[in-house]
């Protein structure tokens, strides 16, 4: 499988291209004649993404957050949810598979699973309409939701999205409706509700998935009003970059978890999510393992309670 380098990644990639060429020429050469210039150039290969890693800006995360390999929602549900079964359809006009979900189990646990899919192929990605989810797909969370309370199951969210789907359709068929019931939905469920920001957290698009009991993020995820381009075209009228704005818009989980936007920051590896998937599932599912928990024994107006004092913090600076 070809990897995907991004933009500041560039000198790691020039370095395990020699590697790979390295790596070519010992197989006609004798045994062992290039191990030792291999061993010492990968070594410096991972001490260089272990230092570009360690220091990224916001628009270097951004992209870290978009990268193609990075593990999506079915991922998640393949290495975590055991008997998983899908839902499909909003029982209201149809189904949206840019929001996916179901039943399953979750380490012994049944849950209500429930995430934005943005496709790993072209014919996935226009399955999954690039996880731009259109009314339908809200609609569904709702009705995932609505059978999580009736069944008392819990409810996790995977969430992943550039936004909610902009087109005329959509709007025809009454996204922002779906959207603001989505998100109702989340913060009335009288359930434990916990949201994984693992990759874009775009605008209303996320935060209908994401009005939770606790809110997780990756390192490298970003969630934000607005992509970074199109909050430097309305605010900018273009005069400067999506890098700018990135900064400017503070997007990245570090800068999150201090305004208490989020509740906890998931480390990835080195390379991000996308270079030692195991690793991340295994953290992922440590950190939900613990939120749940934390979260046992609350009745459902308590639940509520609890979200509602949540986000109502977000903001606030402790003047009167």
């Amino acid at each position: 499988m070809a990897v995907h380098y991004l933009e500041f990644e560039r000198p790691i990639a020039e370095l395990e291209a020699k590697i790979e060429e390295l790596s070519k020429l010992s197989e006609s050469a004798s045994a062992g004649a290039f191990d030792a210039e291999i061993e010492a150039l990968r070594t410096r290969a991972q001490g260089m993404r272990r230092e570009a890693y360690a220091k990224l800006d916001a628009w270097q995360k951004t992209q870290v957050a978009r990268h193609p390999d990075r593990p999506h929602f079915i991922d998640y549900c393949q290495a975590l949810i055991e008997e998983f079964v899908e839902l499909r359809g909003d029982r209201t006009f149809g189904d949206d598979q840019a929001i996916m979900g179901g039943l399953g189990r979750f380490r012994g646990r049944p849950v209500v699973v429930i995430g934005n899919e943005k496709g790993r192929d072209t014919v996935t990605r226009v399955k999954h309409n690039f996880g731009y989810a259109r009314p339908e797909g809200y609609r569904k969370a709702v009705r995932l939701m609505q059978l999580a309370e009736r069944f008392s199951l819990p409810v996790v969210s995977f969430v992943d999205t550039a936004g909610a789907y902009p087109g005329v359709a959509s709007e025809e068929r009454g996204v922002a409706e779906a959207i603001a019931r989505s998100t109702e939905m989340c913060l009335m469920a009288g359930v434990p509700n916990i949201a994984l920001i693992t990759g874009e957290g775009g605008s209303g698009g996320a935060i209908a998935l994401a009005a939770a009991n606790r809110v997780l993020i990756l390192e490298h995820a970003i969630y934000s009003v607005i992509a970074p381009e199109g909050a430097n075209s309305i605010l900018w009228r273009g005069a400067r970059t999506g890098a700018d704005a990135a900064k400017a818009m503070k997007i990245t989980a570090q800068d999150l978890l201090g305004m208490n936007i989020v509740d906890r920051i998931i480390p990835e590896p080195a390379g991000g999510a996308h270079s030692d998937i195991p690793a991340v599932m295994q953290a992922v599912g440590d950190a939900l393992e613990a939120e749940l928990k934390g979260l046992e024994g609350f009745s459902p107006d308590e639940l509520r309670k609890r979200r509602a004092e949540r986000f109502y913090a977000i903001g606030r600076t402790g003047l009167q």
